[in-house]
């Protein structure tokens, strides 16, 4: 298996990718809008996208996205997206692509990687695993727009 960092280039790899994990978590299939909207990620330089491959097939994907902490004044990442083929789990791929996504933030100097999940997600495991840890001092709340 293999990681590397994407490009717009990869977007015929990605794009499948990310409309099924959109399937995953309830949206419709929609590889069009799928592709619309990273190619407007990759335009923008909003993302910066990993990508697992195994026998050159594209099986699993993570997207950071850039922010800040105004408390420590330094920029961090937020792993927004993780996936991988059901098929493909357990195998390494989860694992590789969160390993990817520290080093590029060791190598970018960012305070870290913050991340949401489920709160039945399996893949807690491997988060607390490879030494995430589960914040248990603050909550999260998210306004939505009724627009």
């Amino acid at each position: 298996m293999t990681v590397k960092k994407a490009t717009l280039s990869d977007l015929e790899h990605i794009a499948p990718l990310f409309d099924a994990y959109r399937v995953f978590y309830g949206q419709p299939s929609d590889l069009e809008g799928a592709s619309s909207f990273l190619k407007e990620r990759f335009t923008n330089e909003d993302n910066i996208v990993f990508l697992a491959y195994e026998d050159e097939k594209a099986i699993g994907f993570t997207q950071l996205y850039k922010t800040f902490s105004s408390v420590s004044m330094q920029p961090l990442y937020i792993l927004n997206d993780l996936f991988v083929l059901p098929e493909h789990r357990k195998n390494g791929a989860g694992e590789a692509l969160l390993e990817q996504a520290k080093v590029h933030c060791q190598a970018m100097g960012f305070k870290g990687l913050a991340l949401e999940t489920a709160a039945d997600n399996p893949a807690q495991k491997l988060y607390e695993r490879l030494d995430w840890k589960k914040d248990t001092a603050f909550f999260h709340y998210f306004w939505k727009n009724p627009k």
